[in-house]
């Protein structure tokens, strides 16, 4: 029986950069059947529900889910954003660990981001006064869970890990950082330091080439990962996976729908062809195939680099190139 792939191209570039994805998909030597569904701004405008419920019970019945992208100024005055139908569905699929690579030269990191807590998903309102809030909390089972994820992945890795977090001032950083000490007690062989997260974000900058492994909470991690992406090449670049104990996760890029250039043709597919090797590496057991793809996305920008790159290179030209890239690959290990 085939894996089912669902891939929900969203808005802006999104669609433009699945069709490079879907493309890849056809290539492989997978068995998986690939379903594209209505998402986001483009769902609001099809059904009213920027996750509509079809699209989420073939989510939930998916080996993995693809995403484009979701937003973009057309909803900014909706009743309901698209990026609404993005959180409950991270909420509905429980990925709470998402995994933001970034590497260039001798700069090897992941930041893994806890992804349905804080912030984003606390009690918010505006009060009789005219005050506005959003509150952010975490339960100790919610931290500890992600830390684990940070710590085993930096085990298989330099064996690094830093918890970024701002205990000098938030209670919710005092509990993650009680809570990193004590999960560290079960990984001796991982080394841990804490650090605070403006203090980091200079490190991000100034000497990213130390970091191995980053645990961070939901803000923060939002914000460090664009910032480790824009030293290491950009936002068209940087891929993401985010995983739950069980079910499929979410593989996406992290570019945002980019509503200035939809259209135009030149929409960087990189961090879509490397969300494609995330999503066989974690999702579909193909770390061989991973690799591949991986290898031919960066050798496809590499000859054929977008604006965003320095290049004039279109989508469908990176997407050609990375194909060519890819199948002479394949032939190679076929030929082993």
């Amino acid at each position: 029986m085939s894996d089912l792939i669902a891939c929900l191209p969203g808005d802006g570039i999104g669609p433009e950069v699945m069709d490079e994805a879907v493309r890849v998909l056809e290539r492989l030597p997978i068995d998986a059947d690939v379903v594209r569904l209505p998402f986001g701004g483009s769902a609001i405008d099809e059904a009213g529900d920027p996750l509509p419920a079809e699209t989420l019970e073939a989510c939930r019945g998916a080996r993995a889910v693809l995403l484009g992208a979701v937003g973009g100024p057309r909803w900014d005055r909706s009743p309901v954003r698209p990026e609404a139908g993005l959180l409950r569905l991270r909420k509905e699929l429980d990925v709470y660990a998402n995994l933001r690579p970034a590497t260039q030269g001798e700069v090897d990191l992941v930041i893994v981001r806890e992804l349905v807590g804080g912030l984003y998903f606390g009690a918010r309102g505006l009060r009789a006064d005219g005050t506005v809030f959003d509150t952010c909390e975490y339960h100790p089972v919610q931290v500890e869970r992600i830390v684990r994820r940070g710590f085993e992945l930096a085990a298989t890795r330099r064996r690094s890990l830093v918890s970024v977090d701002k205990a000098n001032v938030l209670d919710t950083s005092r509990l993650w950082r009680r809570v990193v000490d004590e999960v560290a007690q079960e990984y001796p062989n991982v080394e841990l330091r804490h650090a605070l997260v403006d203090s980091f974000a200079m490190e991000l900058v100034t000497s990213p080439g130390r970091i191995d492994v980053a645990v961070t909470e939901n803000m923060f991690g939002d914000i460090l990962s664009d910032v480790a992406a824009a030293v290491t090449g950009g936002l068209g670049l940087a891929a993401s996976a985010s995983l739950g104990d069980g079910g499929p996760g979410i593989f996406e890029p992290v570019h945002g729908s980019a509503p200035d250039i939809a259209g135009t043709g030149h929409a960087n597919p990189t961090a879509m062809l490397r969300s494609v090797a995330l999503m066989l590496e974690h999702a579909l057991g193909r770390p061989d195939l991973a690799v591949l793809v991986a290898s031919a996305a960066d050798d496809a920008l590499g000859s054929h680099p977008t604006p965003d790159a320095g290049g004039r290179a279109t989508t469908r030209e990176v997407g050609d190139a990375f194909l060519a890239s890819l199948d002479e690959r394949l032939a190679q290990v076929a030929l082993r």
